[in-house]
């Protein structure tokens, strides 16, 4: 049976600041430019979640989008949105929140609430044009 992609797409709104414990403020400044301010700054990121596996005989789905929809509020939108990513969000403690981080991040969050018959791909936008992948 051929293979479909599905997806879930989401939003959240989350404060971060990217540095370098370890570097100088110069050095930070000259690596992470804008944002890197010690204020913090935000992003209206957006989330999709792919699923690609077989549709089932019996509902015709790859998988329930109501059931990805409340997995992605629990697993990531309740713990992400209207936070700061550097100081409320554990996995960010010791991690800089990158969009490459946190494609990361919300991946393995997801990763093992969802079979391993499907194949799981994120997609993160921080904005309208910059935007990072993760297939695991």
């Amino acid at each position: 049976m051929p293979r479909v992609t599905v997806s879930r797409k989401e939003h959240f709104n989350a404060a971060h600041r990217l540095y370098n414990k370890s570097w100088s403020d110069e050095k930070n400044e000259a690596v992470f430019g804008k944002c890197n301010n010690p204020n913090w700054h935000g992003h209206n990121y957006e989330v999709i979640v792919s699923l690609t596996g077989e549709p089932d005989t019996d509902t015709g789905y790859v998988y329930d989008m109501k059931k990805l929809s409340d997995l992605i509020k629990i697993k990531v939108l309740d713990r992400f949105d209207h936070k700061n990513l550097n100081l409320d969000v554990t996995e960010f403690k010791n991690l800089n929140p990158t969009a490459e981080n946190i494609v990361k991040v919300i991946y393995d969050l997801l990763r093992p609430e969802i079979e391993d018959e499907y194949e799981m791909k994120i997609t993160l936008y921080e904005t309208e044009r910059n935007y990072v992948e993760y297939p695991g």
